[in-house]
């Protein structure tokens, strides 16, 4: 005798809800998980005849993933267009003592390459972090047309002599880095400068592989809630790096505006699915609290 066996009921409900997913009505999802968590496959097993004739059945489709066959890669289907901007975030971890002279170097040389029109890049903003790791430095740069536009600015910062001098006397400085290339996603803004004061968060997933579309889908309608307060800044995806990472970027006057902001989105008739049905494609997440450098666009 085959036993097909899960480890609690909580469990057969969790897996039905997912994989139902919002489509289906409230009835309806009643009696499913109603007859799903009776049917006696779940705990006393059926013969190898039984089990084959079961094969077709509606409760086999609940518990096998179908594969929609797809023309397109998932980029495609989640940026604005085939010419994206492109993105990289650089995340630096910097010796406690040289945290000061790090930031003035910093603005002494970012600024310069995003002010020279000869770099197709933008600064979009540089950050330390305030809560979240220690003595870190974060920084976003957009490359308009993508990445042959990253190969021409590496290409040419290659050959700029103040450039390669401040990478030398920054590597003293460091104790480790790390940058991923990121798209952004369709529904969110395109960063643009802000005045300031500001505190700004960066909250990043790392999904389940395969995920990707479903966030997608889902935010799509969430991110409508939180425009109220003008604190969504961006969304990307990562492409290079750390892969089926997402990064959201909020901006808020502080900590107290960060917690009204948020606790405000769960009396939106809609907010509490989203966070119910994206929770479980996450592995990981954590969250930055920064402050801008003098020298960010964003402020």
């Amino acid at each position: 005798m085959k036993l097909l066996t899960y480890s609690s009921c909580a469990d057969v409900a969790s897996r039905v809800n997912l994989e139902l997913g919002s489509e289906c009505c409230n009835e309806d999802r009643q009696f499913i998980l109603a007859s799903a968590l009776n049917c006696p496959v779940l705990s006393l097993g059926l013969s190898a005849s039984n089990h084959r004739n079961r094969e077709d059945s509606w409760f086999k489709s609940l518990f096998v993933r179908k594969v929609d066959p797809r023309k397109d890669a998932h980029s495609h289907l989640l940026t604005k267009n085939e010419e994206s901007n492109l993105y990289k975030i650089q995340f630096h971890n910097v010796k406690p003592e040289c945290l000061d002279a790090y930031n003035q170097l910093c603005e002494e040389t970012l600024p310069s390459i995003h002010n020279d029109k000869y770099y197709p890049c933008e600064l979009v903003g540089t950050w330390n972090t305030w809560y979240g790791e220690q003595d870190q430095a974060v920084h976003m740069w957009r490359y308009r047309g993508g990445y042959p536009a990253l190969t021409e600015v590496m290409s040419k910062l290659r050959q700029n002599k103040e450039f390669m001098k401040y990478r030398e006397e920054r590597g003293k400085m460091l104790l480790s880095r790390r940058n991923q290339l990121l798209l952004e996603f369709s529904f969110w803004n395109e960063p643009i400068p802000r005045k300031g004061p500001n505190i700004y968060e960066l909250r990043s997933y790392q999904l389940r592989p395969g995920t990707m579309i479903e966030w997608g889908n889902y935010w799509a309608r969430a991110i409508g809630y939180r425009q109220h307060n003008s604190e969504a800044v961006g969304g990307f995806f990562s492409q290079i790096g750390n892969l089926y990472m997402v990064h959201h970027l909020w901006a808020y006057k502080d900590l107290e505006a960060r917690e009204a902001t948020r606790n405000a989105a769960w009396q939106h008739e809609g907010w509490d699915e989203v966070v119910y049905y994206t929770v479980p494609l996450i592995q990981h997440m954590d969250s930055r609290i920064m402050i801008p450098m003098k020298a960010s666009p964003l402020q």
